[in-house]
């Protein structure tokens, strides 16, 4: 593979991960707007869809030879998101986005309790710093360090998902960037619409909230996600998930300047510590590379 193609691969990942840290401002302009509850993903997952339909008439027969299983983990991954999506209305976003960014730990026990795979040193030292964290993070108040808001079961709950979604990938799926990226945003809509009778909320269609679901739908869960699917493809596990941590970073910086959110001296600690993890979940993977 040439250089440039690597170099664009990276810039890719890097600008996913920008992109999605502001993805919480249509979200919550949606909600603000009207569309409560899980209404306002349900929304933007579903323009997403229609986006990308016209492109899979080219792809159906690749769909239709797929492994199903692999079609099936992709969708499962896509309906993490839609969660951490509605999660990013519940709570504050910069401890969902950690929360979600717990990944690498149950990746981890999902690859050594359920498929019996080796489990490097540093990979365990990843899972005591992300549970730690977490600890750390919940824990912030001197209550029990445990998720108390919607948003923060919801953030925690979707980062396992992802875990187990992105394992069946990594096994199973064979399908190129552009359908992955259709399952994807199609697994998002089913639990977006499978999510909605459950908070409450009653939609709110006006033009505004049209274009901007519309437009969001189109760049996060379209463009976004179509070329993360193909610049994971062209890069080794370790880049990919160092170079994503931007949107961790930009995802707090926003919600703070933006929001008004800060995080106390203890969620610091604690939201380092996650990064920290991540870091050491790809580390040996790079090693080994080398």
């Amino acid at each position: 593979m040439s250089v440039s193609r690597i170099s664009v691969a990276s810039i890719a990942v890097v600008l996913s991960g920008i992109v999605w840290g502001f993805y919480w401002v249509p979200v919550r302009w949606l909600e603000r707007a009207g569309m409560t509850g899980a209404w306002g993903t349900m929304a933007i997952t579903l323009a997403g869809c229609v986006a990308l339909a016209p492109l899979m008439l080219r792809f159906r027969d690749g769909l239709a030879r797929a492994d199903r299983v692999g079609l099936a983990a992709i969708a499962f991954g896509g309906a993490g998101f839609a969660l951490y999506s509605i999660a990013l209305i519940y709570g504050r976003v910069t401890i969902v986005v950690l929360l979600f960014f717990l990944t690498p730990v149950w990746s981890t026990l999902i690859a050594r309790y359920l498929l019996g795979w080796k489990t490097p040193v540093l990979r365990l030292v990843a899972i005591f710093a992300g549970l730690a964290g977490l600890g750390v993070m919940l824990g912030a108040s001197g209550d029990w360090p445990i998720p108390r808001r919607l948003g923060e079961w919801l953030g925690l709950i979707s980062g396992m998902m992802w875990a187990v979604g992105s394992t069946g990938m990594k096994m199973r799926a064979d399908v190129s960037p552009l359908p992955s990226a259709f399952m994807f945003v199609c697994g998002a809509a089913l639990m977006s619409c499978a999510v909605v009778p459950f908070l409450p909320g009653t939609p709110v269609v006006s033009g505004p909230v049209f274009l901007i679901a519309a437009g969001t739908g189109v760049i996060w869960w379209g463009a976004s996600i179509a070329a993360l699917m193909w610049a994971t493809r062209q890069l080794d596990p370790a880049r990919v998930g160092i170079l994503l941590m931007s949107e961790v970073i930009v995802a707090a910086l926003s919600a703070a300047l933006l929001a008004g959110e800060h995080l106390s001296a203890r969620e610091i600690i604690g939201g380092a510590l996650v990064v920290g993890a991540g870091m050491l979940e790809v580390w040996p993977v790079r090693r080994a590379r080398h």
